[in-house]
């Protein structure tokens, strides 16, 4: 069976768990990496067996590479518009991790001067290949839980509080130079959690009718800025022309947990762990009670680079869910943009 041949650039810790979903799947194999720590290439080189040649210490290098096929962008948020265009340029096809861009202009910029029909980009939200969003979509489809009305996604973890014996908490103090809290680099809860509830939303909503930011309401916005001028915590609510509404929240300092509830005119459906499936279950509540779960040993990321290189290796041209367009990718940062406000 033929081979997508992926890089790697950026080895932080979102790469190491995208490098191990390699295991699990036969259609693709993680060719090169790039770094511009040498410790990281030595750990990345050692754990996945990667050829020296291969292990690059600047980023031109591996996207410049002809064994490669397919770049990953894992780098800080704030560098994902310039390595997306040198990527392009250089013909390779493009995964980047989300959030795509830090704002609308640089999404825009991509979509009207670096791509064409040739052009492979998508933004990298993994949580959408695993098969319990998949069913979920058949569910509301199939009209289990009746007309959409209604739905509420969080994601919020307390990253703050230092816990010590006997109960005892406290609060850690804010490190400005974390890509987590650092303005520059794209840090912030919004653009870091928040666009996980965004892009559910607008995918939900999709169902009810065509997404078009202009008809998107964005209200009841509520934000607590940290002293490095990012917000630890935030919420709004997002409204759609066709009456579908979505309460969204991200939070780093309160364990919101990661819960998607989806209300419509005849029942529910609850996700327990919507963004990593551990658990994945599906609970769907209406004249009947039932709980779907999927059983699986693989890492959540084998189910995304699995479907997008059977999708290559296919020459598809047309990719649909759970791929993100463009499009999508656009009206997602806009909402996050305008959150962020």
């Amino acid at each position: 069976m033929s081979q997508i041949r992926w890089g790697i650039i950026g080895l932080g810790n979102i790469a190491f768990e995208f490098a191990n979903a390699f295991k699990y799947i036969n259609n693709a194999q993680l060719k090169g990496i790039a770094s511009r720590n040498e410790d990281k290439l030595k750990k990345f080189e050692k754990q996945f067996l990667i050829d020296k040649k291969f292990s690059f210490r600047n980023y031109e290098s591996l996207i410049e590479c002809e064994d490669i096929d397919v770049v990953y962008i894992a780098l800080p948020n704030s560098l994902h518009y310039e390595w997306i265009i040198k990527s392009l340029k250089n013909n390779k096809k493009v995964l980047v991790e989300k959030p795509a861009t830090i704002n609308s202009l640089e999404i825009d910029d991509i979509k009207k001067n670096y791509l064409n029909h040739n052009s492979f980009f998508t933004e990298s939200f993994m949580y959408m290949y695993h098969p319990q969003i998949k069913k979920t979509l058949e569910l509301i489809k199939s009209g289990e839980i009746g007309k959409l009305v209604s739905m509420e996604s969080m994601f919020g973890k307390d990253i703050l509080t230092k816990k010590f014996f006997f109960g005892f908490k406290k609060k850690r103090r804010l490190n400005s130079k974390s890509r987590l809290f650092d303005k520059d680099l794209g840090g912030g809860v919004i653009l870091d959690l928040g666009c996980y509830p965004v892009s559910f939303s607008t995918l939900i909503a999709s169902l009810t009718s065509k997404i078009d930011y202009e008809n998107i309401e964005i209200t009841n916005i509520k934000k607590d800025i940290g002293s490095t001028d990012v917000e630890l915590d935030a919420y709004a609510e997002l409204n759609f022309n066709s009456n579908f509404r979505s309460i969204i929240g991200a939070s780093f300092t309160k364990n919101l947990g990661k819960k998607t509830k989806i209300i419509g005119t005849e029942g529910e459906i609850i996700l327990a762990d919507t963004w990593h499936a551990e658990p994945s279950i599906i609970n769907l509540v209406n004249k009947d009670e039932k709980k779907i779960e999927f059983k699986f040993e693989k890492n959540i990321f084998s189910y995304e680079i699995d479907i997008l290189s059977q999708l290559i290796l296919d020459r598809k041209k047309k990719l649909d869910f759970p791929v993100m367009s463009i499009e999508q990718t656009s009206v997602n940062m806009k909402i996050l943009e305008k959150w962020m406000a």
